[in-house]
């Protein structure tokens, strides 16, 4: 595999694909969600990789020109390309409940944040102040919003449904639930800011 700079990817990705870089790429990002899969799904690997790859050097090249510099391009292609598959297998499993199994790691623990860009564990003490956060959310949730902003905060914001499941189920569009959801969360943050919590509180609640 050929050794490339950031601009190199960019030179040979842009317009007419150069068919080695493609290939290239196409390799890269196999390897990185074999890695990032491999211990959390139970299936037929090579499949299923086979078309996150497809749909993910599609959404790399169409989205070529936002890429900053900020990081190794094959850094942001690899990110890219998990997210594509956090969002099908998030699709999947909302609309094939037998996915649960799937998308379950060998630990028992639901499987929704790769691996490689998963946190450090957090402490005894941040569990239990998330945790308390969590539980006056989800109060507010109840006792501040509208049966829709509510329904659509707990599919969304805490269930991990895709947004285009959710606006199915909600009988609306993509850009509605948006709005939808924006409005519940900036109702939200105020009630907490409220409370007396510190903008960082509030903040890691919604990241």
């Amino acid at each position: 595999m050929t050794k490339r700079t950031n601009a190199e990817w960019l030179e040979q990705l842009d317009g007419e694909p150069d068919e080695t870089a493609i290939l290239d790429l196409r390799e890269l990002l196999v390897r990185g969600l074999r890695y990032t899969l491999s211990s959390r799904l139970n299936t037929n690997l090579d499949a299923i990789i086979e078309d996150f790859v497809q749909e993910s050097l599609l959404k790399i090249l169409n989205k070529l020109d936002t890429f900053r510099g900020e990081s190794q391009f094959t850094t942001w292609a690899q990110k890219i390309a998990v997210r594509v598959a956090l969002t099908e297998l998030r699709r999947r499993r909302w609309r094939d409940t037998s996915l649960d199994e799937m998308t379950t790691s060998r630990d028992g623990e639901s499987f929704f944040e790769p691996k490689i860009m998963s946190d450090t564990r957090p402490s005894p003490e941040n569990r239990t102040t998330r945790a308390g956060m969590i539980a006056l959310v989800q109060t507010l949730i109840v006792d501040e919003l509208t049966d829709r902003q509510r329904r659509a905060m707990t599919m969304v914001m805490l269930e991990g449904m895709p947004l285009e499941v959710a606006a199915e189920q909600l009988d609306t569009n993509r850009n509605a639930l948006y709005k939808l959801i924006h409005d519940a969360r900036v109702r939200l943050k105020k009630k907490l800011l409220d409370r007396g919590m510190t903008p960082q509180d509030v903040l890691s609640v919604f990241e």
